[in-house]
């Protein structure tokens, strides 16, 4: 397999002891994928924070969010013989799923694109509401004209689906509430209208028929969603054989839409890879890279809270260069830079996609 990333000699640029838990009950278990976007000449990093609660012998511990935006802790023996509690990331007890983290945005800024810190005020974006009791994720941020669209995961026992809140300048934000029911994640704004229509990608799965595949949607307003059509499938005896989604907004090139994509095979091993849309149809495929353009090679991506993982859904263009941070082994933030020329290059046009 190919990768044709140049990582920041930095990494890992944020780890989690470089940044304070939102309460004294939690302990920050793993940064992940932020959102990017660029404002006031600064870069900007919309952190994924999952916090968990400090576990003792005998009990496992679990944080959720009440009605009212507050934080409970969940207690439950570890001898319960309602409990499953085999995996790291979910607990299922009494027959419902809970996470074992609860997760949170948090606002980081720089002034290089490598070294952040936390503004010192409105630096937490939480949970609202019942349909994300169980936190928010993996935000993207998309820009037009002047308003930032912040699409990401919403967590319940209802599901998981996409939440949007819009701003112009960080401090006040409007909710729009679950714009695509569950199941549903991994949703991206293009940054322009396309035929006075918005555009997403989006990730609806089904664990019975069909799969882990990437669709298209178009909108009147950014609200209400319609003509949906699956666009990316996932390839057999390939890396991107267990599911695929969209990482940050697409990248309009002459070429066409340029899409970021992550992929994932049997054994959960997350690489990423590209696609290219048509500039006047992006429901249109055109070509897709065979092999992945960045592979978990580093310590650092091998190794944390889930390993070999690299996943990204947020970057900055700039001419050629595209600076992607991406999330490594679901504990670290991460830099690299790309050649949209070289990724352009990497694509196959005479490949069934």
């Amino acid at each position: 397999m190919s990768d044709i990333a140049r990582r920041f000699p930095e990494n890992p640029l944020l780890m989690p002891k470089d940044l304070l838990p939102s309460s004294s009950e939690l302990q920050i278990i793993s940064l992940l994928n932020p959102g990017v976007f660029v404002y006031e000449q600064k870069t900007w990093l919309l952190v994924r924070v999952a916090e968990g609660v400090v576990q003792k012998e005998g009990v496992v511990f679990f944080p959720v969010m009440n009605p009212l935006g507050k934080i409970e802790i969940i207690e439950i023996p570890l001898n319960d013989p309602d409990l499953i509690a085999s995996d790291p990331r979910v607990i299922q007890y009494k027959g419902l799923d809970y996470l074992t983290t609860l997760s949170h945005l948090r606002l980081l800024c720089s002034d290089d694109g490598v070294h952040f810190y936390e503004p010192l005020e409105n630096s937490l974006v939480m949970g609202i509401g019942s349909l994300e009791k169980f936190g928010i994720e993996d935000c993207r941020v998309s820009k037009l004209a002047e308003t930032y669209y912040l699409t990401y995961t919403a967590v319940s026992e209802n599901g998981v689906g996409v939440g949007l809140r819009t701003t112009k300048d960080w401090k006040t934000f409007e909710n729009k509430g679950m714009i695509f029911p569950p199941h549903n994640k991994d949703c991206a704004f293009f940054e322009e209208l396309i035929n006075n229509k918005f555009y997403a990608l989006h990730r609806p799965s089904s664990p019975q028929i069909g799969g882990n595949y990437i669709w298209i949607a178009e909108s009147p307003d950014g609200v209400h969603w319609g003509n949906h059509k699956c666009i990316v499938k996932t390839r057999k005896n390939m890396w991107d054989s267990g599911r695929v989604g969209a990482g940050a907004a697409p990248i309009k090139t002459e070429q066409g839409w340029l899409e970021i994509y992550h992929g994932a095979n049997a054994e959960h091993q997350y690489c990423l890879g590209a696609f290219l849309m048509d500039s006047d149809d992006p429901s249109k495929v055109l070509a897709r890279t065979l092999d992945p353009i960045m592979v978990p090679t580093e310590n650092y991506e091998l190794n944390g809270f889930f390993g070999y993982v690299v996943f990204t859904n947020g970057h900055i263009v700039d001419g050629d260069k595209l600076t992607v941070y991406y999330g490594a082994a679901d504990e670290f933030v991460c830099g690299a830079h790309f050649s949209i020329a070289e990724i352009l290059s990497a694509l196959s046009f005479n490949e069934e996609i």
